[in-house]
């Protein structure tokens, strides 16, 4: 290799383990003990310091790159080109665990963890048909980046190429009935594979196929925000539709009425659950599969975005012996994952810890949980009742949909048992008035009931391209009427191969805790209005849901647009 050449009358190589001691990265002991290693079982002292946990592997790469003089290439910052991407297949690519990253000068550039395998770079060179430039990059960071940056949709479309112009339902019918492995050959179920696997690389949580006028659109909902994955040709949909649908457990036949179903995915070593929905449009049937990847681990209550002083006054409400705590926000605003947190929080030993959920999301040890089942007469209704003839000591209803499963689980907080529930409504006072729609008296409510979470979810900054910058009048004219004080500076992400270019990289919760003082009691009792109640929260130290989404601004874990789309309107 050209780059690899040593100038005439340069000084030779520096040894690596001579550097990383240089560098204070690690003593002569530590060097002679992995020298040692090395020698018995032939692995590269590099990956024995990094095996070891003596060095990063970032810091091994530096090294690298000042002993090889082959630049260092951070990856999270670095966007991977298209053009760069189609000329290495991610075989290759996972093979050698490389990432190419730009063409410059008619070279390719390649991220690699180890610029000294020739026999590597003869191959990369020898299927690209281009010169090769190495660049060196964190050998973790090299396999995330593979894996965000090769998508799944030329091989759809490969797949989908192969489907005849026009399924007939009685093929369709016939596909339930054939071998698993003669269906797994059929192009369309492939497709599908790659659809949802793709889906799960890319942390979706929903996808829709939708018939339009002249194709299908494919769209992944990915951090709240529905994005456009591609377009697939119209002759197609009854084919995706159907597949999904014997998958579910649907009725193929029936296309006019809504349904649902479900279906478990399995990609490598994760589990996912998949709930579909379908109803008619005007163009055709609409799918929307709501993905629940049971391999990501259960957040805990100080991972939700909680700021200190509400985590505490919330915590506080958890350590009630009976009572009533609700946990209110529309579809999407991340209330069960609050109810799961706050059920991870509590006792199972000494409690008798019961659940009713629609579905059940999350498996819990030691705990007690129950489907909804309609067909079977199990709704959160009946099933409330039946857990009450079990002793329980917690209960968690999934949400509060209907009166009768609010007075039933105010009758349960009443009777010496601590409920916690989800319910919909737009801030934590909307919840009493709610509660009063659906027949709730207040001396029940202020009875019962210990104190309610409003919330909703905003994307976080990403770490890896958070940078300062400037933010529209509007967004700043927002801070500072909230927060009552100019921001000399506000955060926003540039974009990165970590974030899809996006600059944001996961979800925070944006909360308002509302705690039941005699106070508010009084007030209820009394029929004050909506205002009379908010205001009074306020003057109790209350902290409103704008104010802890623009705290979170200051803070640099969101930016104030976040704010604005999904707090602002709340009155």
């Amino acid at each position: 290799m050209e780059n690899m050449r040593m100038p005439s009358g340069a000084p030779p190589k520096k040894d690596l383990s001579e550097m990383l001691v240089e560098a204070n990265l690690i003593t002569a002991e530590q060097l002679k003990h992995a020298l040692g290693l090395g020698s018995e079982n032939g692995d590269r002292i590099g990956d024995i310091l990094v095996n070891q946990g003596l060095i990063s592997s970032k810091d091994l790469a530096m090294v690298l790159s000042l002993q090889l003089k082959v630049p260092f290439f951070d990856l999270k910052r670095h966007k991977v080109q298209p053009e760069a991407l189609r000329l290495i297949p991610e075989a290759m690519a996972r093979k050698y665990n490389i990432i190419p990253l730009d063409i410059n000068d008619g070279a390719l550039v390649v991220a690699m963890a180890d610029p000294e395998d020739i026999r590597c770079i003869e191959d990369v060179a020898a299927h690209a048909k281009m010169r090769i430039e190495p660049v060196i990059g964190v050998a973790d960071e090299i396999h995330e980046a593979i894996d965000l940056s090769y998508k799944a949709t030329g091989e759809i479309e490969k797949e989908i190429g192969q489907v005849p112009g026009r399924v007939s339902q009685e093929v369709e019918v016939a596909e339930d009935r054939i071998s698993a492995e003669a269906l797994a050959q059929t192009p369309i179920v492939r497709a599908i594979d790659l659809l949802i696997g793709q889906a799960v690389k890319d942390r979706a949580s929903d996808i829709h196929i939708e018939a339009q006028e002249n194709r299908v659109r494919i769209r992944y909902r990915i951090d709240g925000i529905l994005h456009d994955m591609m377009s697939l040709p119209l002759n197609v949909h009854a084919s995706l539709v159907s597949r999904v649908k014997i998958l579910a457990g649907m009725n193929i036949a029936e296309k006019k009425r809504p349904q649902d179903g479900q279906f478990s995915f399995k990609m490598g070593g994760r589990d996912v659950d998949i709930r579909v929905g379908s109803s008619d449009t005007g163009y055709g049937e609409m799918l929307a599969l709501r993905l629940l990847d049971k391999s990501l681990s259960l957040f805990t209550l100080h991972e939700l975005g909680f700021l200190p002083d509400p985590l505490l006054r919330y915590q506080q409400m958890l350590r009630s012996s009976f009572g009533k705590i609700l946990i209110s926000g529309p579809t999407g605003s991340g209330k069960t994952t609050t109810l799961y947190a706050s059920i991870n929080e509590l006792d199972r030993n000494e409690c008798n810890i019961m659940t009713i959920e629609d579905p059940i999301e999350y498996r819990f040890l030691d705990i007690n949980q129950i489907q909804v089942n309609v067909r079977a007469g199990v709704t959160f209704a009946s099933g409330l009742r039946g857990i009450m003839r079990l002793d329980p000591d917690i209960i968690m209803v999934g949400e509060i949909r209907d009166s009768e499963t609010a007075k039933i689980a105010t009758q349960a907080a009443l009777t010496g048992q601590l409920v916690l529930s989800s319910i919909h409504a737009n801030d934590a006072v909307g919840v009493l008035f709610r509660l009063f729609d659906w027949g709730i008296e207040s001396f029940l409510i202020s009875s019962s009931l210990i104190g309610i979470v409003a919330q909703r979810l905003v994307r976080r900054i990403c770490p890896h391209c958070r940078t300062i910058s400037q933010v529209p009048i509007e967004e700043r004219v927002a801070y500072e009427e909230e927060m009552q004080a100019e921001q000399a500076y506000f955060y926003r992400g540039t974009g990165c191969s970590l974030c899809a270019n996006t600059g944001y990289l996961g979800r925070t919760g944006v909360f308002e805790i509302l705690v039941m003082t005699e106070e508010i009691r009084r007030m209820l009792l009394t029929g004050a209005t909506a205002s009379d109640i908010r205001a009074q929260t306020i003057k109790e130290g209350i902290v409103p849901m704008r104010r802890d989404g623009m705290l979170k601004v200051k803070e640099g874990i969101t930016t104030s647009y976040e704010v604005l789309r999904n707090v602002f309107s709340i009155s």
